[in-house]
Parts: structure tokens; sequence; C-alpha cells
């Protein structure tokens, strides 16, 4: 039985049973307890199972996006690398959009006091930080706070996004692949975001290696409209170089 075969048994297994379990699929599928944890892996990756101990549980159990503060320190030192990288990425004196969520948390934490900003954004934590800083210019962005991400959504959020275009947009995602493109859970945040994507001259995406591979409910944007993805060093090497074959430049942390 090929991979792709196994796979689709997997898949079809933990929809129906709302789990499996590795010994269970090692026996039934006839191959060894590692092929099978090398299958769930690829499975995760691709945003269709979450890895438990012993086997794993479809996404659909799930039902659910973590709150930020569930997020906050998971993969932190990979986040900490990748945000660092990312301030490579700011323009001198220029102005930059900081999209929610915890990678892009961190790279406020670290942008530059020795840097005159412009910041646009509609996550209150980052706003939280940024807004006493004498070397920036904060824009918050108005809008219905999601509770999950912190976030300000909806159309006062929309119309403000109209009448800016800043010179970088950092964004967070929750799943990045050459076919859907960036992809997120919820509706509201995936209007934002692809405005977001509108309002800036350069698209840089912050992702540590588990949103590399996966596809989540709803399409943000494609992947052309990236110019830079940073991610960590952990990612599958065979993602990344499908991403820069589509003509995105790729940085790893």
């Amino acid at each position: 039985m090929y991979a792709p075969e196994r796979h689709q048994q997997i898949l079809a297994a933990a929809r129906a049973e709302g789990r499996v379990d590795v010994s269970e699929l090692s026996r039934s599928l006839s191959v060894t307890p590692e092929t099978v944890r090398r299958d769930l892996t690829v499975l995760e990756r691709h945003g269709l199972v979450r890895r438990v101990h012993g086997g794993a549980i479809p996404v659909e159990r799930f039902g659910y996006e973590p709150a930020i503060a569930d997020r906050e320190g998971r993969f932190a030192a990979q986040k900490e690398r990748i945000a660092k990288l990312a301030l490579e990425e700011l323009p001198e004196g220029g102005s930059v959009i900081i999209d929610a969520g915890t990678t892009t948390i961190r790279l406020a934490e670290l942008l530059p006091v020795d840097r005159e900003l412009t910041v646009v954004t509609h996550a209150l934590p980052i706003a939280t930080l940024l807004a006493t800083r004498p070397n920036i210019s904060l824009h918050l962005l108005g809008g219905s706070v999601r509770g999950r991400t912190l976030a300000a959504v909806g159309e006062w959020t929309l119309r403000a996004l109209d009448d800016i275009y800043a010179d970088v947009a950092f964004l967070g995602m929750n799943g990045v692949t050459v076919g859907q493109g960036l992809t997120t859970p919820d509706l509201a945040e995936a209007h934002v975001k692809r405005a977001l994507v509108r309002s800036a001259r350069r698209v840089v995406v912050l992702a540590d290696h588990s949103k590399i591979g996966r596809a989540d409910f709803v399409r943000v944007a494609p992947i052309s409209a990236v110019d830079t993805l940073i991610t960590d060093s952990e990612v599958d090497r065979e993602l990344l170089e499908e991403i820069m074959a589509a003509g995105v430049e790729v940085l790893s942390a």
C-alpha cells in the first residue's frame, strides 16, 4: 500500500471513530509503528489531524480556534527567532502594518527604539505594547474585538484600511500552502487579513513550521500575494521548495 492510500485510510478511520491509535493502525495496515507516526505527522502538517499521546484526533473534533493565551507558549523559541529575523524587513523610518498573532506580538516587542516608525495594527496586545513608545506613531484600527484573538474585525476595520498603503505588512497566518495559499479559521479575520494584504507594498508572512503545509477553513490570499515568508528551521524542506518555486522568498530562522 502506498503512503497516500494509508493516509486516506487513517483519516477515514479517525473521522469515523473520533481518534486513531498508533498500535492499532500498525496492526491493521501491516506497517511499523514508526511508519504510522510518520503518516500522522504528514496528516497533522496538512491540518487534518492533531497528534495526541499514542495516536491522533481529527481536527473536526476540536471545533474551536485556540485563544491567544493558549498559543503564546507554543513554539516560543521558534517564534522568537522568526521575529528577530523579521526585523531585517523593517523599512528605514517608514510605515508598517502588524497583524494580530503570537509571532507578530513578539515582533512588536522587538521593534527598535532608535528608529522612527509608523505602525498600524488592529491587535489590542500589539497596540498596548507600542502605545507609549516615543519613536512610534501608532494607529489603532477600530472595530468589533474578537475575544479569542483580541483583534478588531468588521466593517469599521475594513473601511479604515481603505485609506492606508504601508511599506510592509507583517502577517500572522494559520495555514500556508501553495495550493490554498494563506488560510485562517475565522471569516471575519480573513476579511481583515485580506485587506491588510491590499494595504501594503510588500507582504511578509511570519509562520512557524506547524503552519506550513496546513490549510485552514477560510482562504485569505493566494501564495502569489506573499513577497517573503519567514519560518523556522524545523519546517519540511520539500514544502519550502514548493513555496519557493511559486516565487516566494523564504527565510528560515
